[in-house]
């Protein structure tokens, strides 16, 4: 009897192993072919057996990717052969993890699919820096969006926002901050950018709107997390 292949589309968290869902660590014991992300951290790459099929999909802004439509035939073609396949998404997949167009390649060819939800670093990256997004005083409410493209964004809506979670958005720092501030938000509003957080190697940058494109001048913000909004200068009393 043929054994019935199945994807699972897995978050990998903000990248140490010790921020992955205990049935995410399992899955990529157990994997067989491993189809990830560039952003993925390569600790995790370790997790999986040693004849593992491991393939890099790139998906990194900027950077040559494998093509989406060749990635859903990926998925089907191994998921087909009777494999169990994981893809490996950074932070969830479902938060800016494009993946409606392999569920639905997978549904399309019959495919048995599951998808595994991950920590996002639009929660841990603020967290694990010492701020809290919510605040009984400064925050009643925070955004998540995508930066990559802030022309697209309604920024008159966004300023209004107590608190704003930018991901993908460190290319384009000086058109948010320019957005913002064109919007109403004072220039002295907090700002924080951390980069490779969960992991040994992360670095976070603290400012204003008015001097954070000076402070973070010649460096490769990409990919980090933008922190706006008062709750930034809570970090000196919890952060550690």
């Amino acid at each position: 009897m043929t054994k019935e292949g199945k994807v699972y589309l897995v978050g990998a968290g903000p990248g140490d192993v010790a921020y992955l869902t205990v049935k995410a660590y399992n899955l990529l014991g157990a994997a067989e072919v491993l189809v990830y992300d560039a952003l993925v951290d390569v600790e995790l790459l370790q997790l999986v057996p040693d004849d593992c099929l491991q393939l890099n999909v790139g998906k990194r802004g900027g950077k040559p990717s494998t093509p989406q439509a060749e990635i859903n035939k990926l998925l089907v073609n191994h998921c087909q052969q009777g494999k169990q396949v994981i893809r490996l998404k950074s932070g969830d997949p479902f938060i800016f993890g494009r993946c409606t167009p392999e569920i639905e390649a997978l549904k399309a060819s019959g495919c048995q699919f599951e998808v595994v939800p991950g920590i996002t670093s639009a929660l841990a990256a603020p967290l694990l820096a010492g701020i809290p997004l919510t605040d009984v005083v400064l925050s009643r409410c925070f955004a998540v969006l995508t930066g990559h493209d802030p022309e697209a964004l309604d920024w008159e809506a966004l300023s209004r926002i107590d608190t704003l979670v930018i991901l993908m958005g460190g290319q384009h720092l000086i058109e948010i901050v320019h957005h913002l501030h064109q919007r109403g938000r004072s220039l002295l509003t907090p700002i924080a950018i951390v980069q490779r957080s969960g992991t040994p190697r992360q670095q976070i940058w603290v400012g204003e709107l008015g001097n954070i494109v000076e402070i973070t001048a010649g460096v490769s913000l990409s990919p980090a997390v933008i922190i706006i909004g008062e709750v930034v200068g809570l970090r000196k009393y919890l952060g550690t």
